[in-house]
């Protein structure tokens, strides 16, 4: 499977997982918008993207800042002439136990990780909308179920994350509640329950929502689960994408 010609975002794509994100799906095809706070953060990323032989740029952008993720978008509709792929991966943290957490902790996570996932997919719906086709991944984290002590906010960014995922599908999907068995993807990942990776299909592509725990096997599973979309016609929507 590949995604030839696809124009991927990816968001918080300086290094870690967002880097690797965005190589794996340039190893399958994409070309690559490179998301970070300072373009200048994403240079490294943007070279690695081009050793694969795939058109990559650099975008500067603040995803809790409505203003800038606009213009990020358009930015990337200018260069690349489209968005088939949105992954939103930026996030940050800010530990500390809840009766010694401060505002600006709380609030400085909460703005990242929930908004600037909600300002990016409602910036990329609109144009996603008009070409009839888009897929966007969520990252996640399992303690968005859970909860972890000293992560109060972290916690309730990645919960909210989760629930912005089903609801937007909700909003967006023919078929928001069409889950199926896709382990075939990745025999190996048979042992990933549903509740560690969730996914709800969109009739004009995907949103998904990934937890970090075992990141790497789904980071490398994530380009075949994004192609397999290109089977489902955009207005049927039903595609086997949850994993169990």
């Amino acid at each position: 499977m590949n995604l030839k010609d696809k124009v991927a975002v990816v968001t918080g794509a300086a290094r870690g997982i967002g880097r690797e994100v965005a190589l794996q799906l340039a190893g399958r095809g994409a070309d690559i918008a490179v998301v970070d706070l300072k373009a200048e953060l994403c240079e490294d990323t943007v070279a690695l993207v081009r050793e694969l032989d795939r058109k990559a740029a650099a975008f500067g952008c603040n995803v809790s800042a409505p203003e800038e993720v606009n213009e990020a978008v358009q930015a990337v509709i200018g260069e690349f002439g489209k968005i088939d792929i949105l992954v939103n991966n930026a996030g940050i943290t800010r530990d500390n136990i809840l009766m010694r957490m401060s505002d600006d902790e709380w609030d400085a996570v909460i703005a990242v990780n929930l908004k600037g996932v909600f300002n990016f997919t409602r910036a990329v719906a609109r144009p996603m909308m008009k070409q009839r086709s888009g897929k966007i991944v969520n990252i996640a984290s399992v303690v968005g179920i859970t909860g972890n002590a000293g992560q109060a906010n972290y916690s309730a960014s990645k919960g909210g994350v989760i629930v912005l995922t089903k609801t937007t599908a909700q909003e967006l999907a023919l078929l928001p509640e069409a889950l199926a068995a896709a382990s075939e993807l990745r025999p190996e990942l048979k042992r990933v329950t549903e509740s560690e990776v969730a996914v709800a299909a969109m009739v004009y592509g995907l949103q998904v929502q990934l937890f970090r725990q075992r990141y790497l096997a789904v980071v490398e599973m994530l380009p075949d689960l994004i192609a397999r979309l290109d089977e489902c016609h955009p207005v049927s929507g039903s595609l086997p994408v949850a994993m169990s």
